[in-house]
């Protein structure tokens, strides 16, 4: 049976700005991770974050931005980026998407996806 790109069953790449705009909105907000994000350029990087998010959710053939591992490097050797803050922010991700009511098979493929970024994004 063909199943759909999740990027078309989550509701195209409008919904992926959407819900990438009000995660970083929680994700400044959340004391416990938003130090990570100080002089930061938010614009820059929800831009980025966008057009992963379209590319991982198979929306884009290719992802031209840096990997995860070198992306997050300095966080982990200069500001300690551990476990409990990468949870942290799939916590906030994972409340932006019941927020925007979708649907718990679609935010489950999500998280899916993201727990397969952690070891890189840990620098593991």
């Amino acid at each position: 049976m063909f199943q759909a790109p999740l990027i078309q069953r989550i509701g195209g790449k409008a919904s992926i700005v959407t819900a990438v705009d009000l995660f970083y909105d929680k994700v400044l907000k959340d004391d416990r991770i938003n130090f990570f994000f100080e002089n930061t350029d938010m614009e820059k990087l929800r831009s980025h974050q966008k057009a992963f998010m379209i590319y991982a959710f198979g929306g884009l053939p290719a992802y031209s931005g840096r990997n995860m591992r070198d992306a997050h490097k300095r966080l982990v050797e200069e500001k300690g980026l551990n476990e409990s803050h990468f949870n942290a922010v799939a916590e906030n991700l994972r409340h932006t998407l019941v927020e925007l009511n979708v649907p718990e098979d679609l935010i489950f493929e999500v998280m899916d996806i993201i727990a397969h970024t952690k070891d890189d994004v840990l620098n593991r």
